[in-house]
């Protein structure tokens, strides 16, 4: 049997969501990254799902499940880095902090495409994303820890500089 591993796949606008429940359906292990917030009406606040990466869902599949997941009708394509004609493999140690940071982080997580400058490697040492390694940084005067996915960008939140430690 292939071993799995971690593809980015496309999706038509707005369709995240039936994606990821229509693969889950098909046992075909998804992530696709998302994080509640409150969101204000001017008659009401609602808690809803927001998707990190719009257009953008991760599959962890094998040669087979790569073929049958990019017939679904509202997947368009695979992640190919430019000049190579395969799907591009996003690394596991990536992918697991990645779904770390979202799964613990208390505050807002974004994503964003820019490549960020290279800071200073850190581990957490305190609060809810203790052992998750990144690189610290600074923007916009704030202190943020962010994790880097070398084909896609950066996942980064705030965090207090007391509560990280070098690697």
């Amino acid at each position: 049997m292939a071993e799995k591993r971690w593809l980015a796949a496309y999706v038509k606008m707005h369709h995240e969501k039936k994606v990821r429940d229509r693969l889950t359906v098909m046992g075909v292990e998804n992530f696709l990254p998302v994080q509640e917030e409150i969101r204000q009406w001017s008659d009401r606040k609602k808690k809803v799902e927001r998707v990190l990466i719009p257009m953008m869902i991760f599959v962890r599949v094998d040669t087979r499940e790569q073929r049958s997941v990019i017939t679904h009708p509202s997947i368009l394509y695979y992640l190919t880095l430019r000049g190579e004609h395969t799907p591009t493999e996003i690394p596991a140690d990536q992918m697991e902090r990645f779904r770390f940071m979202l799964d613990h982080s208390d505050t807002t997580v974004n994503f964003s495409a820019n490549d960020l400058q290279p800071g200073e490697k850190v581990r957490v040492i305190k609060g809810p994303l203790t052992g998750l390694e990144g690189e610290l940084i600074t923007m916009e005067g704030k202190s943020r820890i962010i994790i880097r996915i070398e084909q896609l960008g950066c996942a980064e939140v705030e965090i207090s500089p007391t509560m990280v430690e070098k690697v």
